[in-house]
């Protein structure tokens, strides 16, 4: 069983100030590309260099380097399923399904080492990783469903067999720069109605 950490709870702490949630958001933004050139063991020193802000801002927002990898995440989690959000309301459905399709699968792409670091530490039960699995579940379901009502999906796939096909292909090992994306292409052609 996994104890709930601190950082789970974060979620009830009060508002941020609007500078604090600049940093934030700088730090998120500079610890991606970061962990994405040098690993999720790049130096939080060059984290905050990056985002412009002192050390002790990046350790007062994320005490630990768990805290700040967990917000990545979560905030990568959250603009995928607000993707899903906007192009609910597009006008061409099947363009609306492909477009969140193909960036659901980078943004899948892009998180798994990530994805593997913080299941280890944290475990499948965490805060975390239900809120990434109810989330990208309830994105995939609205994407989904749109679609198969307008008739250019098949009705006969459900939002995790969907999610598990794209999956496969994005987050297996030693993948070539354009195999997931390919990869990708053949299931929303086998997905079309």
């Amino acid at each position: 069983m996994v104890t709930p950490k601190a950082s789970d709870a974060a979620t009830t702490e009060r508002p941020l100030r609007a500078d604090a949630q600049r940093n934030q958001a700088k730090l998120i933004e500079a610890a991606r590309a970061e962990f994405v050139e040098h690993g999720a063991d790049a130096p939080l020193e060059d984290v905050a260099r990056r985002a412009g802000v002192g050390i002790g801002t990046l350790y007062r927002r994320f005490p630990t380097r768990l805290d700040l990898l967990e917000a990545i995440y979560r905030n990568d989690v959250d603009a995928i399923a607000g993707r899903a959000v906007e192009l609910a309301d597009e006008a061409d459905v099947w363009s609306a399904f492909r477009t969140w399709i193909t960036e659901f699968s980078a943004y899948a792409v892009s998180k798994r080492a990530l994805f593997q670091q913080l299941f280890d530490a944290i475990g499948k039960g965490s805060a975390t990783m239900t809120h990434s699995r109810e989330t990208v579940s309830a994105a995939m379901t609205t994407m989904l469903e749109r679609a198969q009502q307008a008739g250019v999906v098949r009705a006969d796939v459900s939002a995790s067999d969907v999610t598990r096909l794209v999956g496969g292909c994005t987050m297996m090992g030693a993948l070539e720069p354009d195999q997931a994306a390919r990869m990708v292409e053949v299931v929303l052609d086998g997905l079309r109605a």
